[in-house]
């Protein structure tokens, strides 16, 4: 007797990042209505799950976020935090999207903060400026990436998981998020502050410089 082992059927192949780039901004436009009027009664949570999901269809590891714009009143941020693998969908996502107007830009990762000396942060029951934030950067120009350390005076007395947060969060409210992927090396966590520290607007400018 043989034995035959029955054949899983084959996922349907995802169709190309362009056509599920259209879809997203179909569904969007669709939304549209809802969502002005969920973020006019400060309430996003009401269409966050109808969000997720149309984001999902797009690809299902991209994040997305409503926020504060800075050419226009409200950004929507959909990223795939600067992995190589979600690029071609976020590119798709981006060439396919409507114009900005005054009510809404467009990001395909997370743009930095106009000026990060006037965020506080809140982590448990910490509030965090980020004007104390202090960095040691060591510069390897043949390469063109700097290497940082990252020091807050609050920083020894937080646990693991809220030090990782205060250590990355700063540098990606400094330079963007794609920048900072793209020009940080080696990113360290200073628990006590080192010798010749720069802020974050100095290190912007550090980067900015480097990278040209």
């Amino acid at each position: 007797m043989r034995w035959f082992r029955r054949r899983e059927p084959a996922e349907p192949a995802r169709p190309d990042p362009s056509t599920l780039a259209e879809r997203f901004w179909c569904g969007w436009q669709e939304m549209l209505p809802e969502v002005a009027a969920a973020l006019g009664d400060r309430e996003p949570a009401r269409v966050e799950n109808q969000l997720c999901d149309l984001v999902a269809g797009l690809h299902p590891e991209l994040h997305f976020s409503l926020d504060r714009g800075q050419r226009a009143i409200y950004a929507l941020v959909v990223t795939g935090q600067e992995d190589p693998r979600l690029r071609a969908y976020t590119d798709a996502w981006r060439d396919a999207a409507p114009p900005e107007d005054a009510i809404w830009e467009y990001h395909d990762s997370v743009p930095p903060v106009p000026d990060p000396t006037q965020v506080t942060v809140n982590l448990g029951s910490h509030r965090i400026p980020l004007a104390d934030v202090r960095v040691v950067a060591q510069v390897d120009e043949a390469a063109g990436v700097v290497d940082v350390a990252v020091h807050h005076p609050v920083m020894a007395s937080l646990d693991e998981a809220a030090r990782s947060a205060m250590t990355y969060l700063p540098l990606d409210a400094a330079l963007g998020e794609r920048l900072a992927a793209e020009r940080l090396r080696r990113v360290e966590t200073a628990e006590v502050e080192p010798a010749d520290t720069i802020g974050l607007l100095e290190l912007r400018t550090l980067v900015r410089e480097l990278a040209g």
